[in-house]
């Protein structure tokens, strides 16, 4: 049986000012044959869902507030 790599995808962030430099992982995955490399950036303008806003408007005098729909 003949392994091989089909996929190797990494994420980065670059600060302003900063140089891209490729992690050892990938460079040592990298060996003899042909690869395509392809760079792009990650954020495609969709929304980034998070939910800070969301624990962060919780009260604890909202505690209890619910709690006679459980009955329902």
């Amino acid at each position: 049986m003949k392994d091989a790599l089909k996929h190797l995808a990494y994420e980065i962030e670059l600060q302003a000012g900063e140089k891209l430099s490729l992690p050892s992982a990938l460079l040592d995955a990298v060996g003899p044959g042909r690869w395509l490399i392809t760079v792009e950036p990650a954020d495609n303008g969709a929304a980034v869902r998070r939910h800070g806003a969301f624990l962060a408007g919780y009260a604890a005098e909202d505690e209890g507030l619910y709690d006679d729909l459980a009955s329902r």
